[in-house]
């Protein structure tokens, strides 16, 4: 009886422990891993259905699994700096456990892991995002004249400029995109303001924070760029407009400018044809002390 009732509290807290599972979402990682003998697919697509089997194992069993993006050299690195062997299954088991504190992660919710696939790689790409157009707002350092941290400011001008952003759209569910050229690449941002049904504007907060760090190293840097806004209501058009960044500032793109920008392909540069209930028009003024320049002696 005692036994039994060992098992069965093992049982109850099995279902209370949390784990993370580190994919390969894609062939290329794949076959990377397939170099360890200790790994034990062959096969990219069949590893996928194993993984998914395992994942609506857990889930029918009450228990809760997070996704984790492996990247194979990632992994190897980890190896060779804290000494573990990688053939190790327990070194991958190690490896999972950092990027589940570290690394960018999604709950399994039992969406088919196609669809989760691409989100959890469009989290890996928000996050590498941020980490670098933050290091970079930091190498600025102070302001030269005043003092000031030119990065610090440029986070707090952006910010100001999301809200008022925000506060002046339509209601509606918001689609920002906010591109920053510059060397090596161009950054681009993509934020989701959605509205509640309580009319207030749901934002996610790392999107939030990727997408001002963003902003604020194009204000920052004085970096060509934009930032369009796309608002959609039910039985209304979509609203398009945007703005240039230009010396540390934004300034309202015409109508005329954002249908040219729409209506363009990017890689070819050949006109496309407009989409059909859309209405591209010029943004709402943000009032004189948000479009103002910036940090500037």
């Amino acid at each position: 009886m005692a036994h039994t009732d060992h098992q069965t509290m093992r049982r109850v807290l099995r279902r209370e422990i949390a784990g993370t599972i580190g994919l390969l979402t894609d062939d290329h990682d794949f076959r990377a891993m397939r170099r360890y003998r200790s790994f034990a697919f062959d096969d990219h697509t069949t590893y996928l259905h194993q993984v998914e089997a395992l994942l609506k194992s857990r889930e029918a069993q009450g228990s809760h699994t997070t996704l984790a993006l492996f990247d194979p050299e990632d992994y190897a690195a980890f190896c060779a700096d804290t000494g573990l062997d990688p053939e190790a299954p327990s070194s991958r088991t190690r490896f999972t456990a950092e990027l589940a504190a570290t690394g960018p992660t999604i709950p399994y919710d039992g969406r088919p892991l196609a669809t989760l696939l691409p989100a959890l790689v469009d989290e890996a790409v928000r996050q590498a995002t941020w980490e670098y157009a933050t290091t970079l707002l930091t190498r600025l350092g102070p302001c030269p004249t005043c003092g000031e941290d030119i990065g610090r400011a440029a986070f707090t001008r952006a910010s100001d400029l999301l809200v008022r952003i925000l506060d002046t759209a339509r209601s509606g569910d918001r689609h920002l995109v906010c591109s920053v050229s510059g060397p090596p690449e161009t950054l681009v941002s993509v934020l989701h303001a959605d509205e509640g049904t309580d009319g207030t504007t749901e934002l996610d907060e790392a999107e939030a924070l990727e997408f001002t760090s963003v902003l604020a190293l194009g204000l920052a840097t004085n970096s060509p760029g934009g930032l369009v806004m796309r608002i959609t209501t039910a039985d209304t058009a979509d609203r398009v407009y945007g703005w240039r960044l230009r010396g540390g500032g934004l300034e309202p793109l015409t109508a005329s400018e954002v249908f040219d920008a729409y209506c363009t392909d990017v890689e070819s540069g050949d006109l496309i044809s407009p989409e059909p209930g859309v209405d591209y028009g010029t943004p709402p003024d943000l009032g004189e002390e948000s479009t103002a320049q910036g940090h500037r002696h």
